[in-house]
């Protein structure tokens, strides 16, 4: 196997999400998928949409407790119709810019949330 520099040669494209055409916001791993986005808690309604490139969560639970990250995860698996407990946060639990991550078959995920995301971005 040739082995690839630190910076690729011109005319040479490493495989980045935009060309398996996946959202910037939705990145393939061994195990399922990480989704960045960033919440609003105590919002009026909540609801999930494509701003851009990024995912937007707004949630009306507050964000005490883990009541907010909760609120997101379940907000995540109605739209995406995946179980609650294939999700957690990964990072930024305290903060409103988030990582969620959804176990499964990464194929499968990612191709049900990019249909999701051409339906409501």
């Amino acid at each position: 196997w040739p082995v690839l520099p630190a910076q690729p040669a011109r005319g040479i494209r490493l495989l980045q999400p935009a060309a398996l055409n996946l959202p910037s916001f939705l990145r393939r791993t061994s195990r399922g998928v990480t989704i960045d986005l960033r919440v609003q808690p105590r919002a009026r309604k909540t609801m999930l949409e494509v701003s851009d490139t990024t995912l937007k969560a707004a949630v009306t639970a507050p964000p005490e407790d883990g009541k907010a990250n909760d609120a997101v995860i379940a907000l995540l698996a109605e739209q995406w119709r995946v179980p609650k407990s294939s999700m957690s946060v990964l990072k930024g639990a305290a903060s409103r810019n988030k990582t969620v991550v959804l176990a499964g078959d990464p194929a499968q995920l990612s191709e049900r949330i990019c249909e999701w995301a051409r339906g409501h971005g």
